[in-house]
């Protein structure tokens, strides 16, 4: 079996997360254990375990955890596992990967690699999924000592916080089309704030972006577009347009945020796209 570094962020926006170090030490084959320390930790830790010898890193907590380890290996040869012991575990779901902790390590033991496209937002990566406009300023409104408190409410209450205020125009170049729209998400896989399918058609491996364009952002069309996302009709709808490519671009006149596997990256103009190399993922 490869040399395996398990990245632990202690916290993971989880009392789950923060017990699970005596577990993971104990582990079948005695694999090593680094504890993140803060905002781009995971991401030092896994670009150095190159140099150090080992072969895989393993991202041990939610979405956020993983898109840090995963912006350390870009570029590298090492193989990425993937424990979802976070809140927000959308990228497992995707591969499949068992809830179960001791399941999810004998996934990674076994060494099944598979190759997928490693996503990114101007030059920062991303493995799942991206969103321009509401989504992320509903990540940018809510503080961590709201999700502390209120939990999901928190992001409920948010978002009734954004849409309350006159939505951006948002311009998205997919291909030769230029599309206006009030939020746009990007998907690299299909699942979107958990099991739930956004983005019909879109696979890890296929070479594309999948992106929906939303055009209207009031509290009704909120309701409805998530009612129609939760049938699965979503697509069905007149101002909802949906485009595949290997490239976009995102501007605005305005200051808008985009966020990347749920947590805020960066502001407007935006161009999304693929990296050259392809990242090894460990699946079942």
């Amino acid at each position: 079996m490869s040399k395996i570094l398990i990245i632990l962020n202690p916290a993971a926006h989880s009392e789950r997360a923060a017990g699970e170090s005596d577990r993971l030490g104990s582990l079948p084959g005695a694999p090593d254990l680094a504890f993140t320390s803060g905002p781009g930790s995971a991401r030092a830790l896994a670009a150095g375990a190159a140099a150090l010898g080992y072969e895989t890193v393993v991202a041990a907590g939610g979405d956020g955890t993983v898109n840090e380890v995963v912006n350390g290996l870009a570029g590298s040869d090492l193989m990425l596992g993937v424990l979802p012991v976070g809140t927000m575990n959308v990228f497992a779901a995707e591969l499949g990967l068992p809830v179960n902790l001791a399941q999810a390590w004998e996934v990674i033991r076994r060494g099944h690699a598979r190759e997928i496209d490693l996503a990114k937002a101007n030059e920062q990566y991303f493995v799942q999924l991206a969103g321009v406009g509401l989504d992320a300023q509903i990540v940018q409104q809510t503080s961590w000592s709201m999700k502390r408190n209120l939990g999901p409410l928190s992001y409920v209450i948010s978002a009734a916080q954004v849409a309350s205020r006159k939505p951006p125009r948002l311009r998205i170049q997919c291909d030769c089309q230029i599309i206006e729209g009030c939020f746009v998400l990007i998907g690299n896989g299909r699942y979107y704030g958990g099991p739930v399918t956004l983005f019909q058609e879109a696979r890890l491996d296929d070479g594309l972006l999948d992106a929906l364009v939303f055009q209207n952002l009031g509290y009704l069309d909120i309701i409805r577009y998530l009612g129609n996302i939760l049938m699965g009709s979503h697509l069905d709808l007149h101002d909802v347009i949906s485009c595949q490519a290997r490239q976009l671009t995102v501007t605005s006149d305005e200051e808008v945020p985009v966020e990347v596997d749920g947590e805020l990256a960066m502001h407007l103009p935006v161009t999304f796209g693929f990296a050259e190399k392809r990242l090894r993922v460990l699946v079942p």
